[in-house]
Protein backbone atom coordinates (compact mmCIF):
# COMPACT_ATOMS: atom_id res chain seq x y z
CA UNK A 1 0.00 0.00 0.00
CA UNK A 2 1.48 3.31 -1.15
CA UNK A 3 1.72 6.57 0.73
CA UNK A 4 -1.05 8.30 -1.23
CA UNK A 5 -3.39 5.36 -0.68
CA UNK A 6 -2.52 5.39 3.01
CA UNK A 7 -3.26 9.14 3.25
CA UNK A 8 -6.65 8.57 1.59
CA UNK A 9 -7.42 5.76 4.04
CA UNK A 10 -6.29 8.02 6.90
CA UNK A 11 -8.89 10.59 5.86
CA UNK A 12 -11.56 7.90 5.45
CA UNK A 13 -10.75 6.41 8.86
CA UNK A 14 -10.87 9.82 10.55
CA UNK A 15 -14.22 10.61 8.89
CA UNK A 16 -15.63 7.25 10.00
CA UNK A 17 -14.45 7.93 13.57
CA UNK A 18 -16.04 11.36 13.60
CA UNK A 19 -19.37 10.25 12.13
CA UNK A 20 -19.52 7.11 14.26
CA UNK A 21 -18.71 8.96 17.48
CA UNK A 22 -21.26 11.67 16.64
CA UNK A 23 -24.02 9.09 16.23
CA UNK A 24 -22.85 7.14 19.25
CA UNK A 25 -22.84 10.17 21.55
CA UNK A 26 -26.14 11.56 20.25
CA UNK A 27 -27.95 8.24 20.64
CA UNK A 28 -26.42 7.45 24.04
CA UNK A 29 -27.21 10.92 25.35
CA UNK A 30 -30.86 10.77 24.28
CA UNK A 31 -31.28 7.30 25.73
CA UNK A 32 -29.67 8.40 29.02
CA UNK A 33 -31.70 11.59 29.30
CA UNK A 34 -34.90 9.64 28.58
CA UNK A 35 -34.48 7.90 31.93
CA UNK A 36 -33.84 11.15 33.84
CA UNK A 37 -30.02 11.35 34.01
CA UNK A 38 -28.87 14.97 34.44
CA UNK A 39 -26.96 16.83 31.72
CA UNK A 40 -23.79 17.13 33.79
CA UNK A 41 -23.73 13.42 34.58
CA UNK A 42 -24.35 12.70 30.90
CA UNK A 43 -21.37 14.94 30.10
CA UNK A 44 -19.08 13.28 32.64
CA UNK A 45 -20.04 9.72 31.69
CA UNK A 46 -22.07 8.98 28.56
CA UNK A 47 -20.74 11.81 26.41
CA UNK A 48 -17.19 11.59 27.78
CA UNK A 49 -16.93 7.84 27.37
CA UNK A 50 -18.72 7.93 24.04
CA UNK A 51 -16.34 10.51 22.59
CA UNK A 52 -13.45 8.37 23.91
CA UNK A 53 -14.65 5.40 21.86
CA UNK A 54 -12.20 6.26 19.02
CA UNK A 55 -9.31 6.23 21.51
CA UNK A 56 -10.43 2.82 22.74
CA UNK A 57 -10.65 1.43 19.21
CA UNK A 58 -7.35 2.92 18.06
CA UNK A 59 -5.24 2.13 21.14
CA UNK A 60 -6.61 -1.41 21.52
CA UNK A 61 -6.07 -2.15 17.84
CA UNK A 62 -2.56 -0.69 17.97
CA UNK A 63 -1.72 -2.79 21.04
CA UNK A 64 -2.97 -5.96 19.34
CA UNK A 65 -0.76 -5.19 16.34
CA UNK A 66 2.28 -4.56 18.53
CA UNK A 67 2.25 -0.79 17.97
CA UNK A 68 2.69 0.30 21.57
CA UNK A 69 4.01 3.70 20.51
CA UNK A 70 0.80 4.47 18.63
CA UNK A 71 -1.39 3.17 21.47
CA UNK A 72 0.29 5.21 24.22
CA UNK A 73 0.97 8.21 21.97
CA UNK A 74 -2.73 8.34 21.20
CA UNK A 75 -3.62 8.57 24.91
CA UNK A 76 -0.98 11.19 25.75
CA UNK A 77 -1.63 13.26 22.62
CA UNK A 78 -5.42 13.11 23.00
CA UNK A 79 -5.28 14.32 26.61
CA UNK A 80 -2.98 17.20 25.69
CA UNK A 81 -5.32 18.09 22.82
CA UNK A 82 -8.36 17.91 25.12
CA UNK A 83 -6.92 20.17 27.83
CA UNK A 84 -5.03 22.54 25.57
CA UNK A 85 -6.95 23.01 22.35
CA UNK A 86 -10.50 21.96 23.33
CA UNK A 87 -10.74 23.38 26.86
CA UNK A 88 -9.00 26.51 25.59
CA UNK A 89 -11.51 26.92 22.77
CA UNK A 90 -14.40 26.44 25.20
CA UNK A 91 -13.05 29.29 27.35
CA UNK A 92 -12.49 31.50 24.29
CA UNK A 93 -16.06 30.93 23.12
CA UNK A 94 -17.70 31.23 26.55
CA UNK A 95 -15.56 32.27 29.56
CA UNK A 96 -16.89 30.44 32.58
CA UNK A 97 -16.52 29.72 36.28
CA UNK A 98 -17.04 26.20 37.60
CA UNK A 99 -18.93 26.31 40.90
CA UNK A 100 -20.12 22.72 40.96
CA UNK A 101 -18.58 20.62 43.72
CA UNK A 102 -18.83 17.54 41.51
CA UNK A 103 -16.91 19.08 38.61
CA UNK A 104 -14.25 20.59 40.87
CA UNK A 105 -13.77 17.23 42.57
CA UNK A 106 -13.53 15.41 39.27
CA UNK A 107 -10.92 17.89 38.05
CA UNK A 108 -8.77 16.71 40.98
CA UNK A 109 -9.52 13.10 40.00
CA UNK A 110 -8.31 13.91 36.50
CA UNK A 111 -5.05 15.27 37.91
CA UNK A 112 -4.61 12.18 40.10
CA UNK A 113 -5.20 9.72 37.26
CA UNK A 114 -2.73 11.62 35.08
CA UNK A 115 -0.06 11.29 37.78
CA UNK A 116 -0.80 7.56 38.13
CA UNK A 117 -0.50 7.06 34.35
CA UNK A 118 2.75 9.07 34.32
CA UNK A 119 4.18 6.93 37.11
CA UNK A 120 3.29 3.73 35.24
CA UNK A 121 4.83 5.03 32.00
CA UNK A 122 8.05 6.13 33.75
CA UNK A 123 9.78 2.86 32.83
CA UNK A 124 8.54 3.11 29.22
CA UNK A 125 6.30 0.07 29.53
CA UNK A 126 2.82 -0.91 30.68
CA UNK A 127 2.35 -4.46 31.95
CA UNK A 128 -0.88 -6.45 32.00
CA UNK A 129 -0.96 -6.15 35.80
CA UNK A 130 -0.63 -2.35 35.58
CA UNK A 131 -3.37 -2.29 32.95
CA UNK A 132 -5.62 -4.28 35.27
CA UNK A 133 -4.91 -1.82 38.09
CA UNK A 134 -5.91 1.09 35.86
CA UNK A 135 -9.20 -0.62 34.99
CA UNK A 136 -9.90 -1.29 38.67
CA UNK A 137 -9.30 2.40 39.43
CA UNK A 138 -11.74 3.31 36.65
CA UNK A 139 -14.42 1.09 38.19
CA UNK A 140 -13.74 2.71 41.56
CA UNK A 141 -14.12 6.17 40.03
CA UNK A 142 -17.43 5.24 38.40
CA UNK A 143 -18.64 3.81 41.70
CA UNK A 144 -17.71 7.01 43.56
CA UNK A 145 -19.42 9.11 40.90
CA UNK A 146 -22.57 7.01 41.21
CA UNK A 147 -22.57 7.36 45.00
CA UNK A 148 -22.20 11.14 44.69
CA UNK A 149 -25.16 11.23 42.33
CA UNK A 150 -27.25 9.15 44.72
CA UNK A 151 -26.36 11.44 47.65
CA UNK A 152 -27.27 14.51 45.61
CA UNK A 153 -30.63 13.01 44.74
CA UNK A 154 -31.37 12.76 48.49
CA UNK A 155 -32.62 16.35 48.56
CA UNK A 156 -36.38 16.75 48.59
CA UNK A 157 -38.42 19.11 46.50
CA UNK A 158 -38.09 21.87 49.09
CA UNK A 159 -34.33 21.81 48.73
CA UNK A 160 -33.70 20.48 52.23
CA UNK A 161 -30.91 17.87 52.51
CA UNK A 162 -31.61 14.28 53.45
CA UNK A 163 -31.22 13.68 57.17
CA UNK A 164 -28.79 10.84 56.42
CA UNK A 165 -26.28 13.44 55.27
CA UNK A 166 -26.05 14.90 58.78
CA UNK A 167 -27.77 18.15 57.75
CA UNK A 168 -24.96 19.15 55.40
CA UNK A 169 -26.12 21.12 52.40
CA UNK A 170 -25.68 19.32 49.09
CA UNK A 171 -24.89 21.39 46.03
CA UNK A 172 -26.96 20.73 42.97
CA UNK A 173 -25.01 18.70 40.44
CA UNK A 174 -25.94 20.97 37.56
CA UNK A 175 -24.80 24.26 39.16
CA UNK A 176 -22.31 26.01 36.89
CA UNK A 177 -21.97 29.67 36.03
CA UNK A 178 -21.36 30.86 32.50
CA UNK A 179 -19.76 34.30 32.61
CA UNK A 180 -20.50 35.28 29.02
CA UNK A 181 -22.59 33.43 26.49
CA UNK A 182 -24.08 35.77 23.89
CA UNK A 183 -24.43 32.75 21.58
CA UNK A 184 -27.54 31.70 23.54
CA UNK A 185 -29.53 34.64 22.24
CA UNK A 186 -28.02 34.33 18.77
CA UNK A 187 -29.36 30.85 18.19
CA UNK A 188 -32.85 31.73 19.35
CA UNK A 189 -33.10 29.44 22.33
CA UNK A 190 -33.37 29.74 26.09
CA UNK A 191 -30.98 28.37 28.68
CA UNK A 192 -32.33 26.01 31.29
CA UNK A 193 -31.05 25.63 34.86
CA UNK A 194 -28.29 23.33 33.62
CA UNK A 195 -26.95 25.94 31.23
CA UNK A 196 -28.27 24.03 28.23
CA UNK A 197 -30.11 25.74 25.42
CA UNK A 198 -33.55 24.46 24.62
CA UNK A 199 -35.52 25.01 21.46
CA UNK A 200 -38.63 26.94 22.34
CA UNK A 201 -40.58 25.05 19.69
CA UNK A 202 -39.73 21.66 21.15
CA UNK A 203 -42.02 19.90 23.55
CA UNK A 204 -40.77 18.41 26.78
CA UNK A 205 -42.70 15.19 26.28
CA UNK A 206 -41.43 14.49 22.76
CA UNK A 207 -40.97 10.68 22.89
CA UNK A 208 -37.56 9.13 22.29
CA UNK A 209 -37.69 6.54 19.59
CA UNK A 210 -35.77 3.82 21.37
CA UNK A 211 -35.52 1.55 18.35
CA UNK A 212 -34.06 4.23 16.09
CA UNK A 213 -31.64 5.50 18.72
CA UNK A 214 -30.51 1.96 19.54
CA UNK A 215 -29.79 1.26 15.87
CA UNK A 216 -27.91 4.56 15.55
CA UNK A 217 -25.88 3.69 18.64
CA UNK A 218 -24.88 0.30 17.21
CA UNK A 219 -24.05 1.72 13.77
CA UNK A 220 -22.00 4.47 15.39
CA UNK A 221 -20.10 1.91 17.44
CA UNK A 222 -19.38 -0.16 14.33
CA UNK A 223 -18.09 2.91 12.47
CA UNK A 224 -15.85 3.82 15.40
CA UNK A 225 -14.31 0.33 15.52
CA UNK A 226 -13.82 0.12 11.74
CA UNK A 227 -12.52 3.68 11.51
CA UNK A 228 -10.07 3.07 14.35
CA UNK A 229 -8.59 0.04 12.61
CA UNK A 230 -8.23 1.89 9.29
CA UNK A 231 -6.68 4.89 11.05
CA UNK A 232 -4.04 2.81 12.84
CA UNK A 233 -3.10 0.82 9.75
CA UNK A 234 -2.81 3.84 7.46
CA UNK A 235 -0.97 5.99 10.02
CA UNK A 236 1.56 3.24 10.71
CA UNK A 237 2.12 2.72 6.98
CA UNK A 238 2.73 6.43 6.46
CA UNK A 239 5.18 6.56 9.38
CA UNK A 240 7.21 3.64 8.09
CA UNK A 241 7.16 4.96 4.50
CA UNK A 242 8.46 8.46 5.21
CA UNK A 243 10.70 7.66 8.16
CA UNK A 244 8.54 9.21 10.88
CA UNK A 245 8.46 7.43 14.23
CA UNK A 246 5.20 5.68 15.15
CA UNK A 247 5.27 7.64 18.44
CA UNK A 248 5.18 10.98 16.58
CA UNK A 249 2.32 9.82 14.36
CA UNK A 250 0.40 8.49 17.36
CA UNK A 251 0.84 11.60 19.48
CA UNK A 252 -0.11 14.04 16.69
CA UNK A 253 -2.07 12.76 13.67
CA UNK A 254 -3.81 9.82 15.38
CA UNK A 255 -4.43 11.77 18.61
CA UNK A 256 -5.98 14.68 16.72
CA UNK A 257 -8.16 12.33 14.69
CA UNK A 258 -9.49 10.47 17.72
CA UNK A 259 -10.10 13.76 19.57
CA UNK A 260 -12.41 15.12 16.87
CA UNK A 261 -15.56 13.92 18.71
CA UNK A 262 -14.50 15.72 21.91
CA UNK A 263 -13.72 18.84 19.89
CA UNK A 264 -17.05 18.91 18.05
CA UNK A 265 -19.13 18.03 21.13
CA UNK A 266 -17.45 20.54 23.46
CA UNK A 267 -17.40 23.45 21.01
CA UNK A 268 -21.05 22.97 20.04
CA UNK A 269 -22.06 22.65 23.71
CA UNK A 270 -20.10 25.79 24.66
CA UNK A 271 -21.62 27.85 21.84
CA UNK A 272 -25.08 26.82 23.03
CA UNK A 273 -24.35 27.69 26.65
CA UNK A 274 -23.91 24.09 27.80
CA UNK A 275 -20.60 24.62 29.57
CA UNK A 276 -21.42 21.83 32.03
CA UNK A 277 -21.46 19.24 29.25
CA UNK A 278 -18.36 20.74 27.60
CA UNK A 279 -16.27 20.78 30.79
CA UNK A 280 -17.61 17.44 31.95
CA UNK A 281 -16.83 15.92 28.56
CA UNK A 282 -13.19 17.03 28.72
CA UNK A 283 -12.65 15.94 32.32
CA UNK A 284 -14.40 12.61 31.87
CA UNK A 285 -12.59 11.88 28.60
CA UNK A 286 -9.16 12.47 30.14
CA UNK A 287 -9.95 10.26 33.15
CA UNK A 288 -11.26 7.54 30.86
CA UNK A 289 -8.24 7.79 28.53
CA UNK A 290 -5.72 7.42 31.37
CA UNK A 291 -7.55 4.60 33.13
CA UNK A 292 -9.80 2.88 30.61
CA UNK A 293 -8.03 3.26 27.26
CA UNK A 294 -4.48 2.77 28.53
CA UNK A 295 -5.60 0.02 30.90
CA UNK A 296 -7.55 -1.95 28.30
CA UNK A 297 -4.77 -1.68 25.73
CA UNK A 298 -2.24 -3.05 28.25
CA UNK A 299 -4.54 -5.90 29.31
CA UNK A 300 -4.99 -6.88 25.67
CA UNK A 301 -1.22 -6.84 25.12
CA UNK A 302 1.54 -5.45 27.39
CA UNK A 303 3.34 -2.55 25.71
CA UNK A 304 6.77 -0.98 25.54
CA UNK A 305 7.14 2.53 24.15
CA UNK A 306 9.68 4.92 22.70
CA UNK A 307 11.85 6.95 25.15
CA UNK A 308 10.12 10.03 23.69
CA UNK A 309 7.17 9.17 25.95
CA UNK A 310 8.92 10.80 28.93
CA UNK A 311 8.93 14.46 27.73
CA UNK A 312 5.40 13.92 26.36
CA UNK A 313 4.13 12.74 29.73
CA UNK A 314 5.91 15.60 31.54
CA UNK A 315 4.20 18.06 29.19
CA UNK A 316 0.83 16.40 29.89
CA UNK A 317 1.33 16.52 33.67
CA UNK A 318 2.24 20.22 33.52
CA UNK A 319 -0.76 21.09 31.34
CA UNK A 320 -3.04 19.02 33.59
CA UNK A 321 -1.78 20.94 36.64
CA UNK A 322 -2.60 24.27 34.95
CA UNK A 323 -6.07 23.14 33.84
CA UNK A 324 -6.83 21.62 37.23
CA UNK A 325 -5.85 24.87 38.92
CA UNK A 326 -8.29 26.77 36.71
CA UNK A 327 -11.16 24.31 37.20
CA UNK A 328 -10.79 23.07 40.78
CA UNK A 329 -10.30 26.48 42.39
CA UNK A 330 -13.62 27.73 41.03
CA UNK A 331 -12.05 30.86 39.58
CA UNK A 332 -13.06 32.36 36.26
CA UNK A 333 -11.50 30.88 33.11
CA UNK A 334 -11.06 33.90 30.84
CA UNK A 335 -10.64 34.17 27.09
CA UNK A 336 -6.99 35.07 27.55
CA UNK A 337 -6.39 31.96 29.65
CA UNK A 338 -8.24 29.92 27.04
CA UNK A 339 -5.97 31.31 24.33
CA UNK A 340 -2.93 30.42 26.45
CA UNK A 341 -4.19 26.84 26.83
CA UNK A 342 -4.63 26.58 23.06
CA UNK A 343 -1.10 27.92 22.54
CA UNK A 344 0.31 25.37 24.99
CA UNK A 345 -1.54 22.52 23.28
CA UNK A 346 -0.36 23.52 19.82
CA UNK A 347 3.14 24.24 21.15
CA UNK A 348 3.34 20.64 22.34
CA UNK A 349 2.81 19.41 18.80
CA UNK A 350 5.46 21.75 17.41
CA UNK A 351 7.96 20.76 20.11
CA UNK A 352 7.29 17.06 19.51
CA UNK A 353 7.69 17.41 15.75
CA UNK A 354 11.04 19.22 15.92
CA UNK A 355 12.54 17.14 18.72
Amino acid sequence: MGVLESVALLVVGTAALWLGATWLVAAASRLAESVGISSLVVGLTVVAFGTSAPEIAVSTTAALEGQGDVAVGNVVGSNVFNLGVILGLVAVLAPFRVTTTLLRRDALVMAGTTVVAAFILADQSVSRLEGTLLLVLLLGYLGALWMAIRRSSGTDSSGEPDSSDGGAAIEKIEEIETIESPEIEAIGGTADENGLVTDETATADDPVRLGRESVRLLVGLALVIAGGRVLVTSATTIALSVGISPWLVGVTVVAAGTSLPELVTSVVAARRGGVAIAAGNIIGSNVFNCLGVLGLAAVVRPMTVDPAVFPGVVWLVALTAIATGLLATGRRVTRLEGAILVAIGLGYWVATAVS
